[in-house]
């Protein structure tokens, strides 16, 4: 049934190609600009995030979404170094965009005041709460790490058996890593039921023995991550080898891995093999191994487009496609409402995606709702768990209850 609807799906795309494969001189030609990390760290989350952007305006100006108008949406490497993503974001300037696709943390807060200064809307790939301190411009695609790390306590607080759960947070060494562990520490100090036993910043060591045996004597059970996929490949397969693992949820003298959005995936389980079983993730992004309408339009996209099977499969392609369908939604409801389509206009379009004009795309697990108080978008999370080698979703989609007390 699966490969049914792929083929449906596929053809579709394909029939659509065939009689849109000349795109009019005639059009009107929208300039977007992406920078983000193609190569160097956290390319394993950047470069398949930059070929499902890439992919999805391609398609959208193949199959004339926008009638004859295209979108040039010029995508550039900054190896996640924010001088060189600032200098990215000044030529696209000079070039005219409309509306720009950031990507790091540090970049993003690093250049607040400019997207202040030049009243552009910026979707970024960090979903950093801090981003939308003092920012008018900035939008997260979907919620927080900071949502995401307190919806996963939340789950061990109300899953865990006897006593009260011990909990260590494995965190990256800069600012998208430290972002949320105030907030975990404020929703502990607002009631939820865990002792936050250490936070560990961790380095480029190819071994975690130490860290994890210290974490073992201290009675830690859960360990929550808010890093990339590398590095938590790296400790859980120290882990198992240490037979250390917890076999199911909460498992008394095992350790329970969980993590946040770019911690997780399909991606991490080509790199981590059978070490990611029982393994515990948060995202709001749908997942090829849990097969939908939206994971089959997915696939079909990186089909259409040649891309290999660990692209198509991982969530950060569909996190790319994510924010290209919403800079897309926003061009397309400008041009319905007879309104130019430049920044200031695109900026109300994101702001008026709520109530009844929220905007479904088909990557996550549910709408994309924006306004002037509010600029998180997916407020909806789905955990999910590796079960028997496969992410599978662990009950509906949640939305965290201490983040609402601590705000």
């Amino acid at each position: 049934m699966k490969s049914k609807s792929f083929l449906t799906a596929l053809l579709i795309l394909v029939v659509m190609f065939a009689f849109t494969a000349s795109v009019n001189a005639g059009g009107k030609v929208y300039k977007l600009g992406m920078s983000l990390a193609i190569t160097g760290p956290t390319s394993d989350a950047g470069n398949p995030y930059a070929k499902g952007t890439e992919d999805y305006f391609k398609f959208v100006n193949e199959t004339k979404i926008l009638g004859d108008d295209t979108i040039d949406c010029t995508i550039r490497d900054d190896q996640y170094k924010t001088d060189v993503t600032k200098r990215n974001f000044e030529e696209y300037l000079d070039d005219g965009i409309v509306m720009y696709l950031n990507y790091s943390t540090g970049s993003t807060l690093g250049l607040k005041r400019d997207f202040e200064e030049e009243e552009i809307a910026v979707l970024s790939a960090s979903y950093h709460a801090g981003n939308l301190d003092d920012s008018n411009y900035i939008f997260l695609p979907i919620a927080s790490y900071s949502d995401q790390l307190v919806n996963l306590a939340e789950y061990v607080a109300k899953n865990h058996k006897g006593g009260k759960a011990k909990v260590a947070l494995f965190v990256h060494p800069s600012a998208f890593g430290r972002g949320p562990v105030s907030d975990v520490e404020k929703a502990v100090a607002a009631g939820l039921n865990i002792e936050l036993v250490e936070v560990v910043e961790h380095g480029k060591d190819l071994d975690n023995t130490a860290m994890l045996k210290r974490l073992m004597s201290k009675n830690v059970q859960y360990v929550i991550s808010q890093t990339i996929q590398s590095p938590v490949a790296t400790m859980i397969k120290d882990s198992q080898r240490l037979g250390l693992t917890a076999s199911s949820f909460g498992e008394a003298g095992k350790l329970t891995f969980m993590g946040a959005h770019y911690t997780g995936g399909n991606d991490l389980i080509a790199l981590a093999g059978n070490a990611t079983e029982n393994y515990f993730w948060i995202t709001a992004f749908n997942i090829t191994s849990v097969p939908g309408e939206g994971t089959t339009k997915q696939l079909a996209l990186a089909k259409l487009f040649g891309r290999d099977q660990k692209a198509a499969d991982s969530h950060n392609y569909a996190a790319g496609i994510m924010v290209a369908q919403v800079a897309t939604e926003a061009i397309r409801r400008a041009k319905a409402a007879g309104l130019e389509v430049n920044k200031a206009n695109l900026y109300k379009m994101l702001n008026g995606m709520n109530g009844a004009n929220a905007y479904s795309p088909y990557t996550t697990t549910g709408p994309v709702t924006y306004s002037k108080t509010d600029r998180m978008g997916v407020d909806m999370l789905q955990i999910y768990s590796v079960q028997n080698g496969v992410f599978r979703a662990v009950g509906e989609p949640v939305e965290s209850e201490y983040m609402k007390k601590i705000k």
